[in-house]
């Protein structure tokens, strides 16, 4: 057989219509996480629908996870842009959050219209502790591909200690690890060299619409026009959206301003930002309760899209707990309230590859970069473990813990549901949605019982 007969043909580029219902699809399927997500995007585009080389989605992926925000929504808008230039890119990126929006919403105003309901409760109650077992399964996950040094182990027990008992600020604590990695970086260089864990596919090259020598379109090219143009016109459309925001009332403006500063220190994903929100919306605001804080975890973990989506609920509960919009509205308030909350923590990731994307493939590999990074990276190990230890206390003592009397209103179901998700995530590397629908099963059994 002949070289050209054993390689299949180049695919044909596709339409507009044809990749927004390809994201439309992607935002209702696309349960398991950031690296489900990922998973996905990579088995339909690069080995069903062959729109983009191995090499290139690979390429795309690593600016993602160097920039602050959800990486595979962000890598969602870099394929859309690549393809189909800037309103490719923002369709792409709409179309990948809407239907979890949208879901969210269903089950925020369920859960506050219905929460009191046994079976709702119970099942919550099933699946909390699982939560706690999963988050803790996210810090060893990282864990074991970031801390490669020491000295990145010091930064992630530092950054534990700073949440857990100082109380420092996620903020302040991210900037310290960006500091303290560029000064390690000088001292022991091999620990912040950035290092490219994936591999190439197996076997002869198969054409792709954007394939490896496909050359950068221009609108992907690095112009300091350009980009001052995207910054200008992001921070016009950031301005009037926080404006009508205000004009809302205080309670909104909190909110776009809250989901603002996470969505600019999110690095590590969802895990690593939820302390700084339970902070900030639990602690400070008042917004919500620890508990239902978790609840809305729970809830985020059951639904499709990025798990940072339970910004969405906390908005929802947020704005229906303050009738941000009157007594009579509190439905409407909450819808109010899951819109802000997700448009301020998403805008930022578009203005990052929009304008930012040329701008981070110029300085890839660069160690004045890397660095700074890799010690953010290593403090979301300890902020993520300081997560579980949060959750973990108000789940498996409900009514409080008291550090002299341990096991006085230790709820032992609930260990024993957390220890069973835990062995299951360790040992037998079970997905997240079995383990939430098993967690919610058991609640409704303990409900029966």
């Amino acid at each position: 057989m002949s070289e050209d007969a054993a390689t299949p043909p180049p695919p044909r580029a596709p339409t507009r219509a044809e990749a927004f219902s390809f994201w439309w699809k992607l935002g209702w399927i696309s349960f398991g996480g950031p690296a489900g997500q990922i998973a996905i995007m990579h088995r339909e585009l690069v080995d069903v629908r062959r729109w983009i080389s191995e090499r290139r989605f690979l390429h795309a992926l690593n600016y993602c996870m160097l920039l602050p925000g959800p990486e595979a929504t962000q890598l969602a808008v870099y394929l859309g842009w690549l393809m189909h230039r800037t309103w490719g890119g923002v369709v792409a990126g709409v179309l990948f959050v809407l239907p979890s929006l949208v879901v969210l919403i269903a089950l925020s105003w369920i859960y506050l219209r219905f929460g009191s309901v046994a079976a709702i409760a119970g099942a919550l109650g099933g699946v909390k502790p699982m939560v706690v077992a999963i988050v803790l399964h996210a810090a060893w996950r990282i864990g074991r591909r970031t801390l490669r040094h020491p000295s990145l182990w010091a930064i992630a027990v530092a950054a534990f200690v700073a949440l857990q008992v100082v109380g420092v600020p996620f903020p302040a604590i991210v900037l310290g690890a960006a500091l303290v990695g560029i000064a390690l970086a000088r001292v022991v260089p091999q620990a912040f060299t950035a290092s490219n864990t994936h591999a190439s596919r197996d076997g002869a090259h198969v054409p792709a619409v954007i394939d490896d020598d496909t050359p950068t379109p221009t609108h992907a090219r690095y112009s300091h026009k350009r980009l001052v143009a995207i910054v200008a016109v992001f921070l016009a459309i950031w301005a009037v959206a926080f404006a009508a925001a205000l004009a809302l009332g205080e309670t909104y403006a909190a909110m776009a301003w809250l989901f603002t500063k996470a969505a600019l220190v999110t690095f590590g994903g969802a895990y690593a930002v939820l302390p700084y929100i339970v902070q900030q919306a639990v602690e400070q605001q008042g917004w919500l309760t620890a508990a239902q804080m978790i609840d809305g975890l729970a809830l985020g973990e059951t639904t499709p899209g990025p798990l940072i989506m339970v910004v969405a609920f906390v908005g929802f509960v947020g704005a229906w707990a303050q009738a941000a919009l009157g007594a009579g509205s509190v439905a409407v308030a909450g819808i109010a309230g899951a819109c802000v909350a997700t448009f301020f923590t998403f805008l930022p990731s578009f203005l990052f590859i929009l304008a930012g994307g040329p701008l981070v493939e110029a300085t890839h590999g660069d160690a004045r970069v890397t660095a700074p990074l890799t010690g953010i990276t290593a403090a979301v190990v300890g902020v993520v473990a300081s997560l579980a230890v949060f959750f973990g206390a108000h789940v498996f003592w409900p009514q409080g813990f008291a550090a002299a009397r341990p096991l006085d209103g230790l709820d032992a179901w609930a260990v024993a549901i957390f220890a069973a998700g835990t062995i299951a995530l360790f040992a037998f590397r079970a997905g997240v949605i079995p383990l939430v629908l098993a967690g919610a099963l058991a609640g409704l059994v303990r409900v029966a019982l």
